[in-house]
């Protein structure tokens, strides 16, 4: 789950960061007021709360001068469109000066298995234009899970990217809580971007991002209670009640896969993008789904305007095929024109499920093996 800016903040004061204090509003009307309970000074930031990156470039970051400039400025911003994300609620803070803008991260790093710190003395907007063109500016160094951060790592990064070190023991210290932060929020990221480094040697920071692991939020209902200030996919929603598992993929794709397996689900997604197809979305059913379970993992599929062709790829054990085969008939019996089902199945009571396909007179290509659904689906998308 991808936090929003003052959650991420909120989360690093929790782990005593340094952070600009802010005030969040959804309405213009309440803008003066907050910012005078606040107690925030003019100039002021308005920043548009979004999930994505670039809001700067996208018209989501402004800078007020008063308060009747603050309040015209973010009636403009509440409800703007930014890469897809609406702004329905905006982060004041003061206006920083910094004498240096860095940029710090620690990410889980799955090539070293460990969590990665990443460090550049070039932060802000353009840090991926620092990577591209200046990659010596920034310094990469795993972290031992049980040592934590030494001495060392901070002096190799500074050493690497030619940071001033005179901001070495306020570098730690934000480290070293970052680090705390990253396992106690069980984080798959935690960024600061810009982290303010002012004359006096001391570290502030302007932005943050958090990423969690979602199989961690049960054990954290104080950052679970974020989620419903967080704009999802209708789709992503209703499967998490439904107890699936829903992953938009590609908005332009007309396939959408389901399977009661993540190893069966990529390996389909593999064997349809190398012909050339786009698969809409994923959606893992898990095990022992019913009729009725099926039915509504489908319906979820369908409610996506561009999928056209459903793939549901069964290997039957706990999820009996002739379960799946009568979920599919019914939700297929409902589905409007245009929509075709490929149904894979192999396992418990396969003849049977077979006998109810044949049967119902419906739209659904059976396919002996997944090759063979692939073929069938291929065929189906050059046919449209």
């Amino acid at each position: 789950m991808k936090l929003l800016e003052y959650q991420a903040k909120a989360i690093m004061e929790q782990f005593a960061i340094p952070a600009m204090k802010g005030a969040v509003i959804g309405s213009a009307g309440e803008v003066p007021e907050k910012i005078r309970e606040a107690g925030l000074s003019y100039p002021v930031v308005i920043k548009a709360q979004v999930q994505t990156g670039g809001r700067g470039k996208a018209g989501g970051v402004k800078t007020a001068e008063n308060a009747a400039e603050a309040e015209a400025l973010a009636a403009g911003m509440l409800g703007m469109n930014i890469r897809g994300f609406e702004a329905r609620e905006l982060l004041i803070v003061e206006k920083a000066n910094p004498a240096k803008e860095w940029y710090v991260s620690i990410m889980l790093d799955r090539l070293s298995k460990a969590p990665l710190l990443i460090f550049s003395p070039v932060g802000g907007m353009e840090i991926e234009e620092t990577a591209r063109t200046n990659p010596e500016k920034i310094a990469r160094v795993p972290i031992d899970p049980l040592r934590g951060v030494q001495d060392y790592t901070i002096e190799y990064v500074m050493d690497k990217t030619g940071a001033d070190k005179k901001y070495k023991e306020a570098l730690k210290d934000i480290v070293k809580k970052l680090f705390a932060m990253f396992f106690g929020c069980y984080a798959m990221l935690v960024e600061i971007n810009p982290l303010a480094a002012d004359e006096s040697g001391a570290l502030t920071a302007l932005d943050g991002k958090v990423e969690i692991d979602d199989n961690a939020l049960p054990m954290l209902p104080g950052i679970l209670a974020f989620r419903d200030r967080i704009q999802e996919d209708p789709q992503v929603a209703e499967a998490r009640k439904a107890g699936f598992h829903f992953v938009p993929m590609d908005d332009g794709g007309a396939v959408g896969v389901m399977s009661n397996g993540s190893g069966m689900l990529m390996s389909c997604i593999d064997l349809i993008s190398r012909k050339g197809m786009k698969v809409h979305a994923a959606l893992d059913l898990g095990g022992g789904a019913t009729a009725e379970r099926i039915t509504e993992a489908v319906n979820i599929m369908m409610a996506r305007r561009n999928v056209s062709m459903i793939f549901i790829c069964i290997f039957g054990g706990i999820t009996r095929c002739d379960e799946v085969a009568r979920g599919a008939c019914a939700a297929m019996a409902q589905a409007g024109p245009g929509k075709r089902l490929i149904l894979r199945m192999e396992g418990t009571n396969k003849e049977e499920a077979a006998r109810i396909v044949a049967a119902s007179g419906l739209p659904i290509v059976s396919a002996g093996g997944i090759p063979e659904a692939v073929e069938a689906i291929e065929k189906l998308w050059r046919g449209a």
